[in-house]
C-alpha cells in the first residue's frame, strides 16, 4: 500500500507540474496578436517564387518605404520554401533558394526590427505539394524555434479525413511547448466555421473565407471545381454576422491585401484597406514592396487608417446599413467615437449617408467628423452625415461626439 501510495503521489506531483508548464507555456500564446497583425506575405505576388535574397530584400523594403513605421512587423514565407524531410525527420528547406537556412533568414530580418513569419499545412503534404505537418508538429515546433519563427501560417490542403479543430488545437499546443511565443495563423478556409472555435484552440487569427483574388467582385471555381477564389467584395460580404467572435488575440481574417497588386484601380484598393480597417482584418500586405508606386505606398501607410485597424477596443465593425449597391459600415472604437465608411459598389457616382442612429448614437447628438483619406476636419454634424462616393470608392471617417 505504501509503495501504491508513494507512486500515485508522485504521479499527481508529475500532472501537476505538467498541467502548470502548459499554464505557462499557454500564458505566452494568450499575449499574442492584441491587435490584428501587420505584415507582408509572399503567396499574392510571387507563389512559390520564393527565396533568401527575396526575402531579405523584402525585409528591407519594409523599412526603407516606411511601412515599418506604419506599423508593419511581420515578414512571412508562404509555401514552397520546404523540399523534404531528413532522415530524422526534420523539415528540410530548399538548399537552392535558402542556401544558408532558415536561421540565418530570421537572424536578418529580427536584425531589421521586424519578425518572422512561416508557412505549413496540417495535413501530409502543403497546397503546392510539399511536406506538411502531420505526424511533425512538436517535431516542426522545436525547429520554427530555433529558426526564430514569430509567426505561422497553417494551412488545410491534403487533410483527409482530419478534424480542424483537434488539428489546430494540437499544433497551438506544439508551438506552446516550444517555449517561444509563435503567432497561429488558422488557413483552413472557413469550412469548418474556425470562428466557433479558433479562440477555444489558441489561434489568434483564422481565414473566413476562400482564398482572395485581385478584383472587384465575383467568384470563380477552382480549376478542380471546388470553391471559390474570391472578389474582394464577396469576401467582405461573407464577413457579415462574424464580428461578435473577433476581439484581441483572436481574429476573423478574411485573407490577405491585393493592395498593389494591379487588378484594381487605386479607388478600389483604397475601398479594400478602408473596408479591412473596418473589420478589425489582419493587415497583411501581398504586393512587391520594392516596386511600389507612391499612391499604392501612400494606401498601405496611411496612419489614420491604420489606427482604426489597430483599435485597442478590438471590435469588429459590421454592416449597418444597405440600400442596393451602397453601405454604410461602422466600427465602435476605444475612445467612444465611430470609424464609418461609406461604400459604393456602383458604376455610378452616388450619395451615401450615415444616420447617427445607425451608429448607435441619438439622432440630436453634434458630432465631429474626420476624413481619414483627406486628412480632413470636415466640422460638426447632427443626425447624420452624407458625401458624394464615387464608384467602386468609398468616404472613410471618424464620428466623434
Amino acid at each position: 500500500m505504501k509503495t501504491r501510495f508513494v507512486f500515485f503521489v508522485t504521479l499527481g506531483v508529475f500532472v501537476s507540474v505538467v498541467s502548470l508548464l502548459s499554464q505557462d507555456n499557454s500564458a505566452i500564446s494568450s499575449t499574442l496578436a492584441l491587435t490584428p497583425p501587420m505584415g507582408w506575405n509572399s503567396w499574392n505576388k510571387f507563389a512559390c517564387n520564393v527565396s533568401e535574397e527575396m526575402i531579405r530584400s523584402m525585409a528591407d523594403a519594409m523599412v526603407k518605404s516606411g511601412m515599418k513605421d506604419a506599423g508593419y512587423e511581420y515578414v512571412n514565407i508562404d509555401d514552397c520554401w520546404q523540399v523534404s524531410r531528413d532522415s530524422n525527420g526534420n523539415i528540410v528547406a530548399d538548399p537552392l533558394r535558402f542556401p544558408h537556412g532558415m536561421k540565418v533568414v530570421g537572424d536578418y530580418i529580427h536584425s531589421l526590427g521586424l519578425k518572422f513569419g512561416i508557412y505549413s499545412d496540417a495535413g501530409l503534404k502543403t497546397c503546392a505539394g510539399r511536406p506538411g505537418g502531420l505526424g511533425h508538429e512538436y517535431q516542426d515546433a522545436i525547429q520554427y524555434a530555433a529558426w526564430g519563427v514569430d509567426y505561422l501560417k497553417y494551412d488545410w490542403c491534403n487533410t483527409t479525413t482530419q478534424d480542424a479543430k483537434a488539428s489546430y488545437a494540437n499544433i497551438r499546443a506544439a508551438l506552446d511547448s516550444s517555449g517561444r511565443a509563435i503567432v497561429l495563423s488558422i488557413c483552413e478556409w472557413g469550412t469548418a466555421k474556425p470562428w466557433l472555435w479558433g479562440k477555444e484552440v489558441g489561434g489568434n487569427l483564422w481565414r473566413t473565407t476562400g482564398d482572395i483574388s485581385d478584383k472587384w467582385a465575383g467568384q470563380n471555381k477552382w480549376p478542380d471545381g471546388s470553391c471559390c477564389s474570391n472578389g474582394m467584395l464577396a469576401i467582405v460580404d461573407q464577413q457579415v454576422g462574424l464580428a461578435s467572435y473577433a476581439g484581441p488575440g483572436h481574429w476573423n481574417d478574411p485573407d490577405m491585401l491585393e493592395v498593389g497588386n494591379g487588378g484594381m484601380t487605386d479607388a478600389e484598393y483604397r475601398a479594400h484597406f478602408s473596408l479591412w480597417a473596418m473589420l478589425a482584418a489582419p493587415l497583411i500586405a501581398g504586393n512587391d514592396l520594392r516596386d511600389m508606386r507612391p499612391e499604392i505606398r501612400d494606401i498601405l501607410t496611411n496612419k489614420e487608417v491604420i489606427a482604426v485597424d489597430q483599435d485597442p477596443l478590438g471590435r469588429e465593425g459590421e454592416r449597418v446599413r444597405k440600400n442596393g449597391d451602397l453601405e454604410v459600415w461602422a466600427r465602435q472604437l476605444n475612445d467612444g467615437s465611430r470609424a464609418v465608411a461609406l461604400l459604393n459598389r456602383s458604376s455610378a457616382g452616388a450619395e451615401v449617408s450615415a444616420n447617427w442612429e445607425d451608429l448607435g448614437y441619438p439622432e440630436h447628438l453634434r458630432a465631429s467628423v474626420r476624413d481619414l483619406w483627406q486628412h480632413d476636419d470636415l466640422g460638426k454634424f447632427s443626425g447624420k452625415f452624407s458625401a458624394s462616393v464615387a464608384s467602386h470608392g468609398v468616404v472613410m471617417v471618424t464620428v466623434t461626439p
